[in-house]
């Protein structure tokens, strides 16, 4: 009577720990609690949800919406035509190469060392002084001309700037270029630029392969770096990045083909 009594018992429980794995039944199927699992965790993967009651009751919803539609899709025989077939494969393949990608950033991770070493040769490389300019960039040197003779008479070198730079990018501000390290501009102009004290202007165009410049120095200052905490994950992921690119081109170039890609 035992024996029986715990056959009955056991047998009860196993039903409930089957429907213990499931969130629902749909048309009699039942709907895993794993596919929710799945979804909340691709959901809070980026980090801009955290998990919550809320976000599992609308997981769990759509979930079950999922299960209903899918269903309905199946009966219209969708599975079997070709364009579901060839969407198929595919989602089959960026999910392998997503798989790929995902899988080399794990087993090559970028160390804070790397990072630092990345943030002093940056550093390294822009020592010394910052320069604050304004430029007018005409195509003619004739028009340059003019312009130094109008702004020497007393004419506004910004509203100039506005009316007559071809430079579109800093015309609108005055021909303002803000602070920057010299390296960061053609030679003939940063050449120019660095010859300049504060206040003072070329008095004679300067030629560039962009045209000819009429360029003004409004200020200096020692150049200024971020902490490399404060930009140590964007440093990461830029050698993330070209780690990524590499280890892409060596398989590209590994891989035996007889294909010719066009760039």
């Amino acid at each position: 009577m035992k024996k029986f009594a715990l056959a009955a018992a056991v047998a009860a429980l196993v039903p409930a720990a089957a429907i213990a794995q499931n969130i629902a039944t749909v048309n009699g199927k039942p709907v895993p609690k794993a596919r929710m699992e799945t979804l909340i965790q691709q959901v809070t993967k980026s980090g801009q949800q955290q998990r919550s009651p809320e976000l599992e009751a609308q997981v769990k919803d759509e979930v079950v919406r999922r299960e209903i539609f899918m269903q309905a899709a199946e009966k219209a025989g969708i599975p079997q035509s070709s364009d579901y077939k060839a969407q198929m494969e595919l989602a089959r393949q960026m999910l392998l190469i997503r798989g790929l990608m995902e899988d080399f950033k794990a087993k090559n991770p970028v160390a804070d060392a790397e990072a630092q070493a990345e943030y002093d040769k940056f550093k390294a490389a822009n020592t010394g002084n910052e320069y604050r300019a304004r430029h007018i960039l005409v195509d003619k040197e004739e028009d340059a001309k003019a312009l130094i003779a109008q702004i020497k008479g007393g004419a506004s070198f910004e509203e100039l700037a506005k009316k007559n730079s071809k430079d579109t990018g800093s015309a609108q501000n005055g021909g303002d270029l803000d602070f920057a390290n010299p390296n960061n501009f053609v030679p003939e102009f940063s050449k120019a630029m660095t010859a300049l004290q504060k206040g003072e202007m070329t008095q004679e165009p300067v030629k560039s392969q962009f045209g000819y410049h009429i360029i003004k120095l409004e200020d200096t200052r020692a150049a200024t770096f971020p902490a490399f905490d404060d930009v140590k994950a964007q440093i990461k992921q830029r050698i993330e990045q070209q780690k990524m690119a590499e280890f892409q081109d060596g398989l590209i170039k590994k891989a035996k083909t007889d294909y010719t890609f066009s760039k």
